[in-house]
């Protein structure tokens, strides 16, 4: 049997066509019932010869299933986001899921409205990388269904939240720059409604802390963990007749806008002023000179959330070992001399 005009196969046709009841093709093809090799080789003869392409959605409508995950990220043009985005793909894909990705642009709102969104589109689990919204929200939106967040603590029957070692890792980056002999170490500050945002800060303090390099005030400048942000920052220190040596920027955009910020007024990096940076973003490897930074294994953390979302769908508990942040030293970063 062949479908002569553009309409699409139905299920009927290629039962008819394999010699068996529509019943059995369709648990056959939802993995609902075993059949004996003759009939699963008829099967997969007609599906092949018909060219058959199954409606997934309403197969999954019929099983309670879509077996699709909603992914709230913050900006879809983010090597940030993009690279933990690719990893939970890669995660899921295997098990047949697909994802559906929405932004919620850092507005707790947007948000909440992009969440009750992808409930709507009957998504099998939300995925929340970052964002504003309050915990009492996150909490209240996994009793309609599953939810993984990346960058807070949170723990229940239906939702998990976790963050990577920030504070370490701050520290690791404060005790490289103290190492090479730099004691006047400016901070560029990130979102102040981000809780990786005060680790980090509070990583630079006690590290100087531990060192008994007593803080200037004056070198703490506020950032939003954008290239804009690193720049206006580093122009208030130049502005302010602010002595420092080294930045620590909260993240690798805001050390970009503070490398052109100190270009701009001929100061060189890293001869006059060495520059650590917080993501290891794909291009931070490229810039003049390349970044020395913390990375994130964005695409492991991403993984991790894959896993862990098909566990809670599952309704078994998946232990995922949560992936290391490490510094990488390159060469925006000298010996104070």
């Amino acid at each position: 049997m062949i479908n002569n005009d553009n309409s699409p196969v139905t299920l009927h046709q290629v039962a008819h066509a394999a010699g068996v009841s529509p019943a059995t093709a369709s648990r056959f093809m939802n993995g609902t019932a075993r059949v004996s090799d003759a009939k699963r080789r008829s099967i997969e003869e007609a599906i092949e010869r018909l060219n058959y392409k199954p409606n997934l959605v309403a197969q999954g409508l019929k099983m309670g299933s879509t077996r699709t995950i909603g992914v709230l990220t913050q900006s879809l043009v983010s090597g940030y986001f993009n690279d933990a985005m690719v990893g939970i793909e890669d995660a899921v894909k295997a098990a047949g899921y697909a994802l559906l990705i929405m932004s919620g642009h850092w507005h707790a709102t947007e948000e909440a409205e992009r969440v009750e969104l992808l409930i709507g589109r009957r998504v099998d689990g939300v995925v929340i990388l970052t964002g504003n919204m309050s915990d009492t929200q996150i909490l209240d939106f996994s009793q309609r269904v599953p939810i993984v967040a990346f960058g807070r603590k949170l723990e229940g029957e239906r939702v998990f939240g976790f963050v990577l070692d920030n504070y370490g890792a701050a520290c690791e980056a404060m005790e490289l720059l103290i190492e090479q002999g730099h004691r006047r170490i400016a901070f560029i500050r990130g979102s102040d409604d981000q809780e990786d945002a005060h680790a980090r800060l509070a990583g630079y303090r006690d590290t100087l802390a531990r060192h008994r390099i007593e803080p200037d005030p004056g070198l703490i400048v506020a950032g939003d963990f954008q290239e804009s942000g690193g720049l206006q920052a580093v122009n208030q220190l130049l502005t302010s007749g602010a002595r420092f040596s080294a930045i620590f920027a909260a993240n690798d955009l805001s050390a970009y806008g503070a490398r052109l910020a100190l270009y701009r007024r001929s100061i060189r990096v890293p001869e006059d002023v060495s520059i650590i940076g917080f993501d290891d973003l794909h291009s931070s490897m490229y810039t003049t000179p390349p970044l020395t930074t913390v990375r994130q294994p964005l695409y492991d953390v991403g993984s991790c959330i894959g896993t862990m979302m098909l566990g809670m769908i599952g309704h078994h508990q998946v232990k995922v070992p949560l992936p290391a942040l490490s510094l990488v030293v390159r060469e925006s970063v000298r010996r104070l001399t």
